[in-house]
């Protein structure tokens, strides 16, 4: 898909479909989880205007990952639509993205222009389109598999895009293996056990996110966190958690073979 395409399917959606930002805007360049102790140690969040990994920490952790994604997305105080770019093979693996999910999460499925690509190498091409478009909030690119064509030249040229444009560009990466990459951040993803809420109402979806690499220099941690739609803000996990029953953003009612 050209730029030119892009911009005109951006160009179709009402000004008022822009992707609401968080309550608190994000500080300068950065995006933020809303939580201040997280934040503090990637000084002062990720940085926006760049590109992110995010990897599944295993098979069953897809819908997580997924879910992390776009919640993450969400955090940005840009206006415009969200761009997911999805492979083929895999939207048949795992099924496609389930509406009621991303609503459940606080996301109107209305403001996301989804793109689905015959291969990796279209994905990827199709991506660095997105990720050069200013006048979209943020990208998801979901190549599938081992994904060879994503090799570290491929990585520059989607961390230049970002960079240039200022958008936040997420790489998803559910099935894949870690390679180089000219990623800003690279991320680990399962899912959580919820803290229980009053009347044993399901808890909110929960996340346990490891930092494995940082441009930056700054050190891998661990941290358990989960989403909350009224701040629209990630928030620490608190102890007593219990199973969740999790909005995800995919139906995965079709076992994923392997890649």
């Amino acid at each position: 898909m050209s730029r030119e395409r892009l911009m005109a399917l951006v160009a179709l959606l009402p000004a008022s479909r822009a992707i609401p930002g968080p309550t608190t805007a994000c500080a300068g360049t950065r995006l933020s989880f809303g939580i201040t102790d997280l934040d503090a140690r990637l000084g002062g969040g990720l940085v926006e205007a760049a590109l992110h990994e995010i990897f599944a920490a295993s098979a069953g952790d897809d819908a997580a990952t997924s879910g992390f994604a776009l919640l993450l997305a969400l955090r940005s105080a840009r206006p415009g639509p969200l761009i997911w770019l999805r492979e083929d093979r895999g939207e048949r693996e795992t099924g496609p993205l389930h509406g009621p999910g991303l609503a459940e999460l606080g996301f109107d499925p209305d403001r996301l222009v989804l793109v689905r690509a015959p291969d990796t190498l279209a994905v990827l091409r199709a991506g660095g389109d997105a990720a050069a478009c200013a006048a979209v909030a943020a990208v998801v690119i979901e190549p599938w598999g081992r994904a060879p064509a994503l090799d570290l030249t491929v990585s520059r040229r989607l961390a230049l895009a970002a960079a240039r444009s200022g958008v936040p560009t997420l790489l998803l990466r559910a099935a894949g293996d870690a390679g180089p990459s000219a990623a800003h951040s690279r991320w680990q993803v399962a899912s959580a056990a919820s803290a229980a809420l009053p009347a044993n109402a399901p808890g909110n979806p929960a996340f346990a996110i490891s930092l494995l690499r940082h441009r930056g220099g700054i050190a891998g941690f661990d941290a358990r966190v989960e989403w909350n739609r009224d701040r629209r803000a990630f928030v620490p996990l608190l102890s007593g958690a219990v199973p969740a029953a999790a909005a995800q953003p995919a139906d995965h009612s079709r076992r994923r073979r392997a890649a």
